[in-house]
Formats: structure tokens, sequence, C-alpha cells
């Protein structure tokens, strides 16, 4: 069940966590209609799935793998191929297909396995996201290997509820089955694995659907037939919730409460009075970031030093202030930027450090050798205020009274509309933004929360309008489902900022 062979990379990084035997029994039960129907398993992986079903085809690229497939099921096809290679090549259809794609992440999904799942993509009028997961053109391909009316039944990353590229997968399957069910799990499936995942099953090859069937379970639990699901209309998916189906997770009511506070005539999001982006890329932390300690050993002047927050678990109070650095020197973190002008006149203490064993390393990073001037960091702002990238409990916003920069792990937010600013923060931290955060952010794994500039931008300000309760319920229901306990919030809570 994955593109590169084991042995020559980690089961992470290749994307190798094998089915649990329960979820693919159940798989293989949801898409069979006889035993004469011939399953194919795209990538077979230990033979999980084949186990289950005499008449059928595995494909998979790690040899090992291969072999530990044929000797589950001795009856079995198996071939030691790259699938997307071996699905255009291939004149076979199958009655129904079932497995657990590799999940391999964009920075390692490249080389010609991608080249091949572009070309897929291409045959039918899809573009592969420079962001896409392998999973994605997996369910394409094996989609397009299916006689009509066959059926198909795989383990999804959670990520199909709120990727950006996740709503042309769906609108791809709509178009292609009579019914598409998404299955939300929340309890792992594979407790290893930092990210969530899903069940999805396509079924009525040939047909198409405006409906997406969605069900919640808490735990899997083994099961002859797909579990009961509520039917939801995909255009209105769309139009509320940008094709995303997290939102789906929250009871009626507190979507019903989000959707009626935002679109009150005096809500408004953070893109409209802010621009939210990532602070500065240094290319080497160790050396740009220097403690007080340090500075001073390295005799750097303190034209060339800036407070920075370097990470989100340093934003702890409402406000980044005189007495927050004091503690932090206090503490001898690397809260010090060493940030120089291009054309700068340089002392001789800083030109040797510059020159020491440190620079020479810093410098050879590509981030640096590639600037015009490569000890000058570009991209440094002071803004007015900072925003959590990456958050556990709440997402936490903090005022920048000290002229602090910040790196990338941080969002900077500076104000272009004081008066709106002015009335719509002092709503931070109530049920309203505690629900928005959750409701436009996404699940990173880890209990994690991340808001990319642009969900930052479409944060909702505004009053709960007795909406309060409901939106609670959202924020904790969202909450568990990234395995996050509401008994355990932080004080920030009740966070509010002037």
């Amino acid at each position: 069940m994955n593109l590169i062979p084991s042995s020559a990379l980690s089961g992470k990084i290749a994307g190798q966590f094998f089915t649990p035997e329960a979820v693919a029994a159940s798989l293989v039960s949801w898409v069979l209609r006889s035993q004469s129907d011939l399953l194919l398993d795209p990538s077979c992986g230990d033979g999980a799935i084949l186990a289950h079903h005499a008449n059928s085809r595995g494909i998979d690229q790690d040899p090992y793998a291969a072999w530990l497939s044929k000797q589950r099921q001795q009856s079995a096809r198996i071939d030691n191929a790259d699938f997307f290679t071996w699905a255009h090549d291939t004149e076979e259809r199958f009655d129904c297909a079932a497995g657990n794609p590799p999940f391999i992440r964009y920075q390692n999904f490249k080389g010609l396995p991608k080249a091949a799942a572009a070309s897929i993509y291409a045959a039918h009028d899809l573009k592969l996201s420079g962001l896409s997961s392998s999973w994605a053109p997996f369910l394409i391909a094996t989609a397009s290997l299916l006689k009509p009316g066959g059926r198909m039944a795989f383990v999804v990353p959670a990520e199909i509820g709120h990727a950006t590229y996740a709503p042309g997968i769906i609108d791809f399957l709509l178009r292609r089955f009579a019914k598409v069910q998404v299955v939300a799990v929340r309890e792992k499936l594979f407790p290893r694995l930092s990210e969530d995942c899903w069940l999805l099953y396509c079924d009525g090859h040939g047909g198409r659907s405006e409906h997406v069937h969605f069900s919640k379970l808490d735990r899997f639990t083994p099961s002859a037939a797909p579990p009961t699901a509520e039917m939801h209309s995909w255009p209105n998916i769309k139009a509320n919730w940008r094709g995303r189906l997290r939102p789906l997770l929250v009871a009626d009511a507190g979507r019903q409460a989000y959707l009626e506070v935002q679109s009150h005539s005096t809500a408004v999001r953070f893109g409209d009075f802010a621009k939210i982006g990532i602070g500065y890329i240094t290319g080497a932390n160790d050396f740009f970031h220097l403690s007080p300690r340090q500075a001073a050993a390295h005799q750097i002047p303190q034209e060339f030093l800036l407070p920075t927050v370097r990470r989100g678990k340093f934003i702890t109070t409402r406000v980044i202030d005189a007495t927050t650095l004091d503690r932090w020197k206090a503490a001898d973190e690397q809260c010090l930027l060493l940030s120089i002008p291009g054309k700068a006149d340089l002392s001789k203490a800083v030109m040797r450090y510059l020159e020491s064993e440190r620079g020479q390393r810093a410098r050879r990073a590509y981030k640096c050798r590639v600037r015009p001037v490569w000890y000058s960091v570009p991209g440094v702002v002071r803004p007015d205020y900072f925003l959590q990238y990456m958050s556990g409990s709440d997402v936490r916003l903090a005022r920048n009274d000290v002229g602090a920069t910040c790196t990338n792990s941080i969002h900077g937010v500076r104000i272009t509309k004081t008066e709106a600013a002015c009335i719509a923060l002092k709503t931070w931290g109530s049920s309203t933004t505690r629900a928005s955060c959750e409701f436009e952010g996404h699940p990173l794994g880890g209990g994690m929360l991340k808001l990319e500039p642009g969900e930052a931008s479409r944060l909702i300000f505004a009053p709960d309008r007795g909406r309060g309760e409901a939106l609670d319920d959202a924020t904790r229901t969202l909450k568990e489902w990234r395995h996050v306990s509401w008994a355990k919030e932080s004080a920030s809570r009740n966070q509010t900022l002037s």
C-alpha cells in the first residue's frame, strides 16, 4: 500500500500503515455483491483486503509487500508495479475496489508516480493540485477502472473533510457515482498515525448525484454494510462551507447558528479590517536568533537586534509588552532577531560573527545563499497583532506593544481599518470567534488546529446574538473531533482585547 519501497523509507514517509483486520473485512463486505465479483486493491500492502476475497487483483510497488499479499491470498493476481503507470496501461475493468491508499504528503509525492497521476487527472479534465497527497489520485484512477454499476470503499485521511483540493475530488465522485458516502470516525483507526482517518464508500459507477451521504461514528465497529447516513445537498455545502465536510460533524443547530451570526449586518471578517500573513523566514534559525547572552558575547549592536516572537507557544497573554520581553530575556530565550540592512556599515564584531563557523554554515543554507545579501533577512515587519498559526486549545491573539517581529510560524496582523478593528476585536474570545476558529481552520493532527492566512482572514467577529450556547456546542464538538478536551481549555477562553 505504498508508492515507495519500505526498505528505502520509513512507513510514515512511504504512507505505509497497513489496514486493521476489522476495517479490511468491512470494506470488502461493503463492495461485494457476489463471490464472482472481481475486486481490485490498488495498494494491497500486506494483503489485508485481498485476504477476504479470492477473486481479486492487487497492485503494490513494494516487492516485499506484494510478496506478503501473495502469501495471504494465493488465488489473487498480484503485480509488483507503480499503480498509476499500471492503471494507465491496463485494459482490465473491475466490479469493485477496496483499499487503503498511501497517505504520501505532497512534499514527498513527486517524480514518475506523480507525473503518471497527473496524466490520469488530465484524462478526466482534472488538474492535480500541487498540494495534493497521493490518496486523492488513487481514488480518481481506481474509479476509472470500474465497470458500470461498480463500487469502491477506501480508507481516506480526514483531510477529505477540509483540504482545499478535497471539494474537487468529491465533485468528481458525485459526477460518476449514484451514491457517495463519507464515514467520519472520531476514534483513531491507526493509533500510530497523528492524522485521523475516515472511510469513503461509492456505489453505482456511471451514475451521478447532487447529495453527499455523511455518517458520524465515535468509533469504528465491523459492519456488513455502510452505516446509516444523513443526506446533504452538495450545492449547499459548497455555498455555505466552501465544499468542506468538516462542519457536518456539528449538529444542525450549531451550523445554523454560525450561518446566522456570520450573515448578520454587524458581522465582519478579519480580512475586512486587517492583512494577515506569516512572518519572516531566516533560512538558518539558530544563527539569526540570539539570546541576550549570545548577543552580548558576540558584541552585536542593539541597532541590529529586534525582539521577535518565534513560536505560537510564546503567546500566552493578550499583550506582548516590555514586561513580556523582560521575562523572555531573563530566561535567556532566543528572542532577538539579527536584522541587518543590506547596505549597513558593519563593525568588526559583527563581521567576526558573520564569518564564524556558524555563519559559514548559515550562508550555505538555501534561503541564505539565494539572497542578494545573505545575512539580510527579508520580510521583517512589526505587525500590530500576533495570531497563532497553529494552536492546541484556543487560538490566541496578542497586541504587539513592544514593536516585535515574528517568524513564519506566527501570523502577523496589520490593521488596515482602525475604527472597525477597535469594535471587532472587543469580541475576540466570544462564542462567535471561538466557533469561527474551529469552522474556518482545520485540524493538523496531534490535536492541533491550523489557520492558514486565508482561513484566518475569514474569521468572524460578531456578537453572539443569543446563539452562544449553540456556538459553544459546535466548538466543543469540533474540538472533540480533533482530540482536544473542552474541560482542559486554557484560561484564554474568556480573553478579550481592546
